[in-house]
């Protein structure tokens, strides 16, 4: 028979999927001998058999009423007994901390006649009374669903005629009398009266509390699985509240916010722990308690002391205080900010507490991110206007402009582009401004991806927005903004306010900048010493996607070895439109010829550019991926445009011409049509130039005494064939250009079929590069462009996705192509470097997946190479656990 209770002097903290977080360390407590009021867990094992069922599992509540008969005997005191009874606390206690988000019930036994015993027992009549108020307030919240506030209303009135020392035993009697009503009127039947039955109820309401609304809104944020359950956690009730030698705190074994060593903690006399929660009363700083009770803050700071060198970390811990005598009511490991975490990771190495290694499981890819973008200071901040997906991180300050040219006119003050959605024609004017704001699409959208790449702060999918650029203003209900108005938002939690919100610099970006000395401020060394020790012990190489010789310059700067992915598309906008138009246009191949020659140059030059900036270190250059009419205007514009002109009896000329262009190539769905490899194969001398502007530029280098590694990257393949094709013409083209280096052709694994028969296209290609983004949308069926604005959030909520396949690798099925693709591709050709270039190489988790699925490097956003290099430093020295950012 399956047993479903533990007394605390049985578990210790590693059974806390069994018993909880908070269970395991009541447990770990009570075996280091600290002082832990008696008591026993319900595991979580239960409360899944409870959800499952409807009811509890047979049996429980027989080991319930065994155990407590143990505490009994223990303390010498029984539940229910009128002259000198046992209460208990009820707290909730699942594997990963929630705080606040689940439910807890104190003074469980009390009725009409053990609150009696109580006042006999305590020698306080008030205190008995105003416990029973306590019991049928929280009782009455949590397992019926009494609105709380019915409660507080009659709270505050009795307070309200109360003298100085707070309510009479006498007024906390006849509240508690109203209270009973309050709960008959709303239940059917009175207060229950049988101790039992009172926690009985009570732990079936805490199992119930685990799919609570804001308990469920908690673990989507945390990302913690809903399938895990809470303990339920009963031991003897111990008082706070029974006078000035009595109390209730919180302490930190180091300071949470920024790591300093010290007394940290709050403190409040006479009073029970939900008091500190509730903000009835101002706690005082921790200290104070070595003024008002000398000998307990002494033996707190010796328990501190021990907790924290028995978890080798920060430890949160709760206390009471009953009459001088001390009690620990809860430890744990506990949360600190980014800041923070770094910090006594590196406190605790110097120490001698923990290893480097160990130092580095201790931070997150996800903390850096935090310490590496500004942030407003929210002081005194007004209620956002709205709120969109946070996409880019940080803070950005702007006067709004709609368009890519007034963002890039505007040179001398900071500017927000606010947009429906962008486009590669926004590029400019993205560069030029302080952050991005679009009323459509998610964190994979056009504006996330290219602002994160920059290191611009965006925010996307603000569906509230009604944008009309044609008359310069944006809506939110009734109000309306118009260009030049200044807005402020946060790339971190999508929130949009209307006006300046103070930003705050960030000093970890001026280090990794080279702005600032590694020993700046202990914030600074901490994250030199650990981003160090990663680079020393990380398998994995950590590349940048970069598109310009600034990008490479930035990504070799913020540790890059080399770039993963050179976008050489974003190398035809701007002025060079004209070029391409001339390509699509050209009637015959002579007029093509001419038009790639004319493209030639700029190309050879940007090439240049960027192998300069990564001089010694791999370039891999991928050749053009989107259609080609992505070039031209959109279709719609067009034909309007078009007709105007027709309407109007003008001769449309340039215009007619490129609808002519864009119908004929237009597709239904773009993304899986004339693109990549497929364009290198059907225009006749595209792929060639690019080829040929690759070998140049880098036989300009190796004249120049530069020592240049350009790779060729062939983009979309689906069959051997293909990738043989072009590398039959770009081998003859490299042939034929003198001085230039050996240069490896290889491929990126972007579509099903491709990681499918990987070991066939491997004798083709020197190195593979998936191309996550792609591989996702299509092993999905999804258009990453259109699905998160459609159903995503609907999956997410639904808990179908615990994170979105873009944001993090799905290892399950998409990893399984990975994995698959690797090692028949390996077997075929035994030393095949293999990477990854999509979004997902600047993911912490999925870069620990890719180190354990065998991958040469990951390449990710010049921003987020600090990020990869830590992530694949956590993933070298722990492979299996330890990893993750969740949680």
């Amino acid at each position: 028979m399956a047993r479903y209770v533990y007394d605390f002097i049985e578990g210790d903290r590693s059974r806390a999927d069994v018993l909880g977080g908070k269970g395991a360390n009541l447990a770990e407590m009570t075996r280091l001998g600290l002082p832990v009021p008696p008591g026993f867990t319900v595991t979580t094992d239960a409360c899944r058999a409870h959800l499952a069922t409807g009811a509890p599992p047979a049996g429980l509540f027989e080991e319930v009423n065994a155990h407590l008969r143990e505490i009994e005997a223990r303390l010498d005191r029984k539940l229910g007994d009128p002259g000198d009874p046992l209460l208990l606390a009820v707290r909730s206690g699942g594997r990963y901390s929630m705080p606040g988000m689940m439910e807890t019930i104190l003074d469980i036994g009390l009725n009409d006649a053990t609150v009696g015993g109580l006042a006999a027992r305590s020698g306080d009549e008030r205190f008995a009374w105003d416990s029973y108020r306590r019991l049928i307030q929280m009782f009455g919240h949590t397992v019926h669903g009494i609105p709380p506030e019915e409660f507080a209303h009659e709270l505050a009135a009795v307070r309200a005629t109360a003298g100085p020392a707070g309510p009479s035993a006498g007024q906390l009697r006849d509240l508690v009398d109203t209270y009973k009503k309050i709960f008959a009127r709303h239940v059917g039947h009175d207060f229950p009266q049988a101790p039992h039955e009172q926690l009985f109820l009570a732990i079936r309401s805490v199992f119930a509390s685990w799919n609570s609304e804001r308990a469920r809104i908690y673990r989507r944020q945390e990302r913690i699985p809903d399938d895990l359950g809470t303990a339920v956690n009963v031991m003897a009730m111990v008082f706070g509240n029974l006078g000035p030698d009595s109390g209730t705190g919180v302490a930190f074994t180091r300071d949470p916010a920024t790591g300093a060593p010290g007394v940290y903690g709050d403190y409040l006399a006479d009073a029970q722990g939900e008091d500190v929660v509730a903000g009835i009363r101002n706690t005082v700083p921790l200290a104070e308690l070595a003024r008002l009770d000398p000998v307990s803050f002494r033996r707190l700071g010796e328990i501190m002391a021990t907790l924290e060198r028995h978890y080798r970390d920060l430890c949160d811990i709760e206390f009471t205080i009953e009459r001088g005598r001390l009690w620990m009511l809860q430890t744990r490991v506990g949360k600190r900010t980014a800041a923070a975490a770094f910090v006594i990771a590196a406190q605790l190495v110097d120490e001698g507490v923990i290893t480097a290694d160990e130092a580095l499981t201790r931070v997150t890819g996800a903390q850096l991110a935090q310490l590496m973008f500004p942030a407003f200071d929210l002081t005194g901040a007004p209620e956002p206007l709205a709120v969109g997906v946070g996409a880019s991180p940080g803070a950005a300050v702007g006067r709004v402009v709609f368009d890519s040219a007034a963002a890039a006119a505007a040179a001398t003050e900071p500017v927000i582009l606010v947009r429906r959605e962008t486009n590669p024609d926004d590029l400019p004017g993205m560069i030029a401004a302080a952050g991005v704001l679009t009323s459509r699409g998610g964190k994979t959208s056009h504006a996330a991806v290219v602002a994160r790449g920059m290191g611009r702060t965006c925010v996307c999918g603000a569906e509230a927005l009604r944008i009309d650029p044609e008359r310069g203003e944006v809506a939110v209900g009734d109000r309306v903004v118009r260009a030049g108005e200044v807005i402020s938002i946060d790339g971190d939690t999508g929130r949009i306010w209307l006006g300046e919100i103070p930003v705050q610099p960030s000093p970890v970006a001026r280090y990794l900048a080279g702005e600032l000395d590694a020993e700046a401020d202990p914030l600074v060394a901490a994250v030199h010493r650990l981003l160090g020790h990663a680079d020393a012990v990380r398998k994995l190489g950590v590349r940048a996607n970069a598109d310009t010789p600034r990008d490479a310059a930035r990504a070799r700067r913020l540790g890059a070895t080399g770039v993963g992915l050179c976008r050489t598309e974003h190398m035809f906008l701007g002025e060079r439109r004209s070029l391409v138009e001339r390509l699509i246009l050209a009637d015959g191949p002579a007029e093509r010829e001419a038009a790639l020659a004319a493209l030639l140059p700029s190309q050879r030059a940007d090439f240049v550019g960027i192998l300069a900036a990564m001089d010694g270190l791999p370039v891999t250059i991928r050749l053009l991926d989107p259609p080609l009419h992505e070039f031209l205007p959109p279709l719609a514009e067009l034909t309007a445009r078009v007709a105007r002109a027709e309407a109007l009896g003008e001769d449309p000329g340039r215009d007619g011409t490129l609808l002519t262009a864009v119908r004929r190539m237009h597709e239904a769905n773009p993304m899986l049509g004339l693109r990549g490899v497929r364009l290198g194969l059907v225009v006749p001398g595209l792929f060639a130039m690019q080829v040929r502007a690759v070998a140049e530029a880098a036989a300009e280098r190796v004249r120049a005494g530069g020592d240049p590694r350009p790779e060729i990257m062939v983009p979309l393949v689906g069959d051997v064939r293909e990738l043989a094709a072009v590398r039959d013409e770009a081998e003859r083209v490299l042939a034929g250009v003198d001085g230039a280096p050996e240069i490896p052709i290889g491929t990126m694994i972007e579509v099903p079929r491709a990681a499918l028969t990987a070991g066939e296209i491997a004798a083709e290609a020197h190195f593979f590069s998936f191309g996550t983004n792609d591989l996702t949308q299509t092993a999905w069926a999804f258009s990453r462009d259109d699905v998160e604005g459609s159903f995503f959030g609907a999956y997410l909520e639904r808990g179908i996705f615990p994170v979105s396949p873009f944001e993090r690798i799905d290892a399950t099925g998409v990893g399984r192509l990975i994995r698959l693709a690797v090692v028949e591709g390996r077997a075929a050709r035994p030393g095949l470097t293999v990477g990854v270039c999509g979004e997902h190489g600047g993911d912490p988790d999925s870069v620990a997946f890719f180190a354990e699925a065998g991958l040469d490097y990951v390449s990710c956003s010049p921003y987020r190479v600090p990020i990869a290099r830590l992530a694949a430093g956590r993933a070298a020295v722990a492979p299996t656990t330890g990893t993750s950012d969740s949680r």
